[in-house]
C-alpha cells in the first residue's frame, strides 16, 4: 500500500492530557484510540557518526505494530520525504508492506544487513469536531505532539490551510515549527547528538 499526503506536526504547550481537556471544552469528541510501536532499522554499512539524523532516517525501514482494542496491524514501512532548505516538508509518501510477525521481520532484516538503531512508542488518540480531526500523540520519553493531515473532505489540502485552521481553533500548540520531526529528535538523543 502506498500513501501520500500533506500534514503538519506541532508540539503541544503542556501535555497531551492538557490538550485533550481543552479539546473537550471546545466540543471535540474522541473518535479513535491506538498505540504505535516502531522499530527503526538501517543498513549496516551506514556511517552513523558522520551522518545527520535526517540522512540516516532517509535510509531507514520501520517495523510498525499498531494496536487498539479491535485490531493488531503489523507492517514494514519506508517513508520518503522531500524537504526545502529550511527543513520544511514539501512532500512525503510511504510504502507499507503487511507482515505477520514483527520479531521475525526484524530477524530477517538483520540477516540481510540491517541493524536496529532505535525504538519508539506512542499512544495516540484522534479527536474531531465535525470533519476536522486532530491526532494527539503521547510519545514516550518525548514532547507530546499533534498531527493534522490534509483532507479534501475538510477542504484542507495545503499546509497553509492546515496552519490557518489550527490558528482559528486556538489550539495550545507551539507555532514556530509546523514539521516537528519526532524520529529525528529521538535518534539525535540515541546517537548523543544535539538536535537542530
Amino acid at each position: 500500500m502506498n500513501s501520500e499526503n500533506n500534514e503538519i506536526t506541532l508540539k503541544i504547550k503542556g501535555s497531551a492530557a492538557d490538550l485533550i481537556t481543552y479539546l473537550k471544552t471546545r466540543e471535540y469528541k474522541m473518535k479513535e484510540k491506538f498505540h504505535l510501536y516502531d522499530t527503526y532499522l538501517v543498513p549496516d554499512s551506514l556511517d552513523l557518526k558522520n551522518m545527520t539524523s535526517r540522512e540516516i532516517l532517509a535510509k531507514a525501514l520501520i517495523i510498525r505494530r499498531v494496536e487498539d482494542e479491535n485490531r493488531k496491524e503489523k507492517y514494514i514501512t519506508f517513508k520518503k520525504k522531500d524537504f526545502d532548505d529550511k527543513g520544511n516538508i514539501l512532500k512525503q509518501s510511504a510504502i507499507h508492506l503487511g507482515i505477520l510477525d514483527t520479531k521475525k521481520a526484524e530477524e530477517l532484516l538483520n540477516a540481510i544487513g540491517y541493524k536496529t538503531i532505535m525504538k519508539a512508542t506512542e499512544h495516540d488518540v484522534v479527536y474531531a469536531k465535525g470533519d476536522f480531526g486532530i491526532l494527539v500523540k503521547d510519545v514516550e520519553g518525548q514532547d507530546d505532539l499533534i498531527e493534522i493531515e490534509a483532507s479534501d473532505k475538510e477542504g484542507l489540502r495545503t499546509v497553509e490551510e492546515l496552519v490557518k485552521k489550527v490558528k482559528e481553533e486556538k489550539l495550545p500548540v507551539e507555532m514556530d515549527n509546523y514539521f516537528v520531526k519526532k524520529a529525528e529528535i529521538i535518534l539525535d538523543k540515541v546517537l548523543g547528538k544535539n538536535h537542530s
